[in-house]
């Protein structure tokens, strides 16, 4: 690992291939936007082999259905060829977030509790169902739909790994599968 490089960093994107002769990377980004590239300030290139070296990110721009990243020090082709197949990490901390805002990774493995005490399950993954996310809570070999709105998840307490909810009707016997 790069000297100076520590703390904790979230998978953001993958390397492609280089767009151009000048050092630019298509980048397939697992972000909602190319903004949080460029916000982040500096990136991790992991490469294959396992080789991390850190970057600083000089512009990130959507095209099409990838991002084209330039990097302080790829300036040419072939230094970017070295980046192909490369993940992009950026440090947790530099991903801006509102209040009440969490990432994906921060909400799996939580334990999930009624608002009257009862432990339902743990929150085993998450589906994006476009105007709010889903927390599917493994319960005895079966799964619950948690919708992640206000109404139904009442609090998360990370440092806790736990997050409580109020059982709208139904919440527990239809949404089994």
């Amino acid at each position: 690992m790069t000297s100076g490089v520590s703390g904790n960093w979230i998978l953001l994107g993958k390397v492609l291939r280089p767009h151009g002769l000048e050092g630019l990377l298509r980048v397939r980004s697992y972000a909602q936007s190319e903004a949080l590239f460029e916000g982040a300030g500096k990136v991790l290139l992991r490469s294959i082999s396992g080789s991390i070296h850190a970057y600083r990110v000089l512009s990130a721009r959507r095209h099409k259905n990838i991002v084209l990243m330039e990097l302080g020090g790829v300036n040419s082709l072939e230094e970017a060829e070295e980046l192909r197949d490369a993940e992009v990490l950026v440090m947790t901390e530099a991903i801006p977030r509102e209040e009440g805002e969490y990432l994906w990774h921060e909400l799996i493995g939580l334990r999930v509790f009624l608002d009257t005490g009862e432990h339902i399950g743990d929150i085993s993954r998450i589906i994006d169902a476009g105007g709010n996310d889903i927390y599917v809570v493994g319960r005895g070999g079966k799964e619950i739909f948690v919708p992640a709105t206000y109404e139904v998840v009442k609090d998360i307490d990370l440092e806790k790994g736990r997050m409580t909810i109020s059982a709208m009707e139904g919440l527990l016997d239809l949404n089994e599968i």
